[in-house]
C-alpha cells in the first residue's frame, strides 16, 4: 500500500474517531446527564470494578494522571466516587463507585447505548464483523509496541 492510501486511510479513521466523540458529547451535553464523556467513561470502568488505584484507572481510561486527577475531584465532589484508604499503603487511596455513582451509571446506560446505536446503524452483522477484524488488527500490530524503544 502506498504512503498516499496509508495517509487516506488513517484521515478516515482519525475523522470518524472524533466524529463520534462530538456526538457522543453533543448528545451528553444537551441530554443533560450531568456527567461529561470522560468522566462517563471512569463511572462505567468503576462501575466494572470492584476496588481500582488511580493508575489501573488511568491504564483502563486511557488518562494521564494529572487529567484523571481532575476527573475524580469532580465525580467525587457530585458524590459518585467515593476515595477510600489504601489497605496496604497509607499513601494510595483505591476509588469506589457510591450508591449514587451506581445509580448514575444505571440511569445512563440505556442513553449510552442510544448513542452507540446511532453511530451504527445502517451496518450488518458482516459489516461489524470485517470492521472488528481490521481494528483487532490494527490493535495486534501496535501491541507492546509502545516503551520498547
Amino acid at each position: 500500500m502506498t504512503q498516499e492510501l496509508f495517509a487516506k486511510y488513517s484521515f478516515l479513521l482519525d475523522r470518524t474517531a472524533r466524529k463520534v466523540k462530538q456526538y457522543a458529547q453533543h448528545q451528553f451535553k444537551t441530554g443533560e446527564f450531568d456527567v461529561t464523556v470522560d468522566q462517563w467513561l471512569v463511572l462505567k470502568n468503576l462501575s466494572e470494578n470492584e476496588l481500582l488505584s488511580q493508575t489501573e484507572l488511568a491504564n483502563l481510561v486511557f488518562k494521564d494522571h494529572p487529567t484523571l486527577t481532575r476527573i475524580i475531584d469532580l465525580l467525587c465532589k457530585k458524590g459518585y466516587v467515593e476515595r477510600v484508604p489504601h489497605p496496604q499503603d497509607r499513601r494510595s487511596f483505591q476509588l469506589l463507585l457510591t450508591e449514587s455513582g451506581s445509580a448514575k451509571v444505571s440511569e445512563l446506560k440505556p442513553k449510552i447505548l442510544e448513542i452507540r446505536e446511532k453511530a451504527w446503524e445502517n451496518l450488518t452483522t458482516r459489516d461489524f464483523e470485517e470492521f472488528k477484524r481490521i481494528l483487532d488488527t490494527i490493535y495486534q500490530n501496535l501491541d507492546g509496541q509502545i516503551g520498547e524503544e
